[in-house]
């Protein structure tokens, strides 16, 4: 066998030689860096598993708050729609009670009106009536060609109206 090594180019003490410095080497290897090097990656597996954890919570927890911000707006919505409705009532509201006042100052005006156009007839109806007093009075002096004093003969004409019912205020 020593024959077959020497052919391939393999010297039996180099050989053993690197296999015990390669045995020593794994050792140190093993002694100052595995542990090391097993620890950095288990620190660094343990790293990217809690980053994982805090992703996915932070994924849920995105979950919830769109979630609640949906309900915020749906109620927002709805409170809008309730607040456009009242306003839309009350501007109804506000339109009819307008509508009513202006009908009672309508109202009012043509009753002020009414009462102006009587009073207005009233007086004229008064004039008229002095005024055929004093017609009355003039025609009868001429027909009796006796002269009365005024005062008598408005008294006498008035009495004369007020019993024949003619002229009556109204």
């Amino acid at each position: 066998m020593g024959d077959l090594l020497a052919k391939l180019g393999i010297n039996p003490p180099v050989l053993i030689a690197q296999l015990v410095n390669f045995l020593i080497l794994l050792g140190l290897l093993y002694l100052l860096a595995y542990k090391r090097i097993g620890q950095k990656l288990d620190e660094r597996s343990s790293r990217i598993k809690e980053s994982m954890e805090q992703a996915e919570q932070m994924k849920e927890q995105t979950a919830r708050t769109e979630e609640r911000i949906k309900v915020q707006l749906n109620t927002a919505r709805q409170e809008a729609q309730k607040v456009l409705t009242q306003a839309c009532q009350m501007g109804e509201r506000l339109k009819e009670e307008a509508r009513v006042e202006a009908r009672k100052e309508a109202e009012s005006i043509l009753s002020r009106a009414q009462e102006e156009t009587k009073i207005e007839r009233d007086q004229a109806m008064s004039e008229l009536r002095k005024e055929v007093v004093d017609i009355a009075i003039l025609a009868a002096e001429k027909v009796i060609k006796e002269s009365l004093d005024q005062p008598g003969h408005r008294r006498l004409v008035q009495e004369v109206i007020e019993e024949s019912g003619g002229l009556k205020k109204g």
